[in-house]
């Protein structure tokens, strides 16, 4: 199982001298790595990008970048981290909050699909990964399907029975935002941005779980 290297990874001792003045996103070299991987990776796909390259995205030898990540796996196992952690924190919040479980699994679905809409890389594009069956990826499927049962739990308690099949619908149609963000990059959403449709999102959420489908 890849670990999941955080930002305070880069803190364990100076790192080596950079090539250049930083130029990349973050606070420090570890949030710069990552932010040239999530470019690279989502640009060139995962195979297709080396170390060498994020290293030189960085502006830092190759050696360096392997002080902060010992492969490209923890890479990214770290960005698809940023990727779910915060929702699961948000969505175990919410489970053990008192309002309405409509009110709360809305509140989930605008929380999630605005973190989707707004990150810098599309990088829920990577979750089609076929690297992420391995086990080194274990941690970040079970934390994303954490965070499915977390919607279906709340839809189906504003449902009100187990047997209704939409509480499958919300957790999918907020990553739907994946999906419209790499059409936008395309230009292919015409005059719409993904940021622009977050209500949209969640008011289908909505009209789905109050609308009874005719059978």
């Amino acid at each position: 199982m890849a670990s999941r290297p955080s930002a305070s990874s880069g803190t364990a001792g100076p790192g080596r001298p950079r090539l250049v003045k930083p130029r990349r996103h973050g606070d420090s070299a570890s949030e710069e790595i990552l932010d040239a991987a999530a470019e690279l990776f989502t640009r060139h796909g995962y195979t297709g990008t080396s170390t060498r390259m994020i290293a030189d995205a960085v502006g830092v030898r190759q050696a360096s970048l392997y002080h902060y990540f010992k492969t490209k796996d923890d890479i990214l196992a770290a960005l698809l981290a940023t990727t779910v952690d915060p929702s699961v924190e948000r969505a175990r919040e919410l489970l053990q909050a008192d309002e309405a479980p409509l009110h709360r699994l809305l509140d989930l679905a605008r929380y999630d699909v605005t973190q989707l809409a707004a990150a810098r890389w599309n990088l829920g594009a990577l979750y089609l990964l076929p690297e992420l069956a391995d086990d080194r990826f274990g941690e970040f499927r079970a934390a994303r399907q954490e965070l499915a049962g977390a919607y279906e739990s709340l839809a189906t308690a504003a449902l009100g029975t187990a047997s209704d099949t939409r509480a499958l619908l919300p957790f999918r149609l907020v990553e739907s935002v994946i999906m419209m963000r790499s059409d936008e990059q395309r230009g292919e959403l015409g005059d719409h941005t993904v940021a622009g449709l977050v209500d949209t999102i969640v008011g289908a959420i909505e009209m789905l779980m109050e609308h009874t489908p005719s059978h």
